[in-house]
């Protein structure tokens, strides 16, 4: 989290903003495009565990001429296990993935499930959900988001014009064989807003959705997220004079003035980005968020699971927007159960704490 935080600070400084325009111009441009690749994702630790597995790999073309990028792995016996380099933590960097090879031929899957990764991620950060999904007999398809990894460039769409491509990745695979049993998608962040877009469009034909730490709407996420990263969020030393300058700067005026700038250059009004709209059409929608998220904030997920009765919640007691998503040995079991739910037969309204 320092790293991103400090990455923030140091591109809005190279932006040269020097004044409230300024700042509300280089704001813009960041929602605009994801501005490269986390640093939480060194490639080291991702590439020396995709060395070692049988995956498949390539692009689709979208029906809006973007190249979108797939991996799939297959089912095995994989007994994942995760370690964080001594004196690190899931807000530093990536995990080391140790697993086993599986030596037998893969299983037939019991369903595939599409994996769809958070803003200035990609494909490859789900990686631990493919191999512990793996585990239960599950085919993994993990895509790179348009501006994102592998994929190609497009207009952000907030997880709607990002849906429609997942929908159509989903569409060619299907006719290739790469997705075979029920349908399944589970998404982190902006990730799980695309999963509910996608989820909600009847020509994806999706049996559940698993949304991790969503956004309700996207305008409201945007001004809970920045006055954080700017002027809350852990920074090294020789970043907080340049924060509490923009700390200092930073107010209503200047975000709408941002939000309205990114929204008029992208061609999509952000304050009707709503996912909570959408939700209303997602087929076995399970929920989940961490009650310290203070990138998107807890009361995010409990008005999405306020307006959905046919969805579960989870709610993760002390978890964070970073740490969340490593919680497989919680969060593993509790998804597969629901993968595995026939027609999502549970209590219509069901909330629910791992500690």
């Amino acid at each position: 989290m320092l790293r991103i935080a400090a990455l923030l600070v140091a591109c809005l400084l190279a932006a040269g903003f020097t004044s409230w325009p300024g700042l509300s111009a280089a704001l813009a441009s960041h929602l605009v495009a994801p501005g490269g690749t986390s640093p939480l994702l060194p490639p080291g630790p991702i590439n020396a565990a995709l060395s070692r597995l049988q995956d498949r790999s390539g692009h689709v073309t979208t029906g809006g001429g973007i190249e979108v990028f797939w991996r799939a792995i297959e089912p095995g016996s994989y007994d994942l296990h995760m370690s964080w380099p001594q004196g690190l933590t899931v807000a530093d960097t990536f995990p080391t993935l140790d697993f086993d090879v599986p030596s037998a031929p893969a299983s037939a899957p019991r369903g595939t499930v599409v994996l769809l990764h958070g803003w200035m991620m990609h494909g490859d950060s789900m990686l631990p959900w493919a191999l512990r999904l793996g585990e239960a007999g599950y085919r993994t398809i993990a895509i790179d988001l348009r501006n994102h990894g592998r994929s190609g460039e497009g207009r952000s769409g907030y997880g709607t014009r990002e849906a429609d491509d997942v929908v159509d990745v989903v569409a060619a695979l299907r006719e290739r064989g790469e997705v075979t049993g029920p349908l399944h998608l589970l998404g982190v962040s902006y990730g799980a807003a695309t999963a509910i877009f996608a989820g909600a469009d009847p020509r994806l034909q999706a049996d559940t959705v698993v949304a991790m730490e969503s956004f309700a709407v996207a305008d409201i996420a945007i001004r809970d997220m920045v006055p954080y990263m700017l002027a809350d969020a852990p920074a090294p030393p020789s970043a907080w004079p340049a924060r509490q300058w923009m700390k200092w700067r930073l107010s209503d005026a200047v975000l709408d003035a941002a939000i309205d700038q990114a929204g008029s250059d992208l061609g999509l009004p952000l304050d009707g980005v709503d996912v909570i709209a959408a939700l209303a059409h997602v087929p076995c929608p399970l929920l989940v968020h961490g009650d310290a998220d203070r990138h998107v904030p807890v009361e995010h997920g409990r008005a999405l699971a306020a307006s959905a009765p046919h969805a579960r919640y989870i709610e993760m007691r002390g978890e964070d927007h970073l740490s969340l998503p490593m919680q497989l040995d919680a969060l593993a079991p509790a998804v597969v159960d629901w993968f595995d739910q026939p027609g999502c037969r549970q209590p219509a309204i069901t909330t629910a704490s791992l500690d």
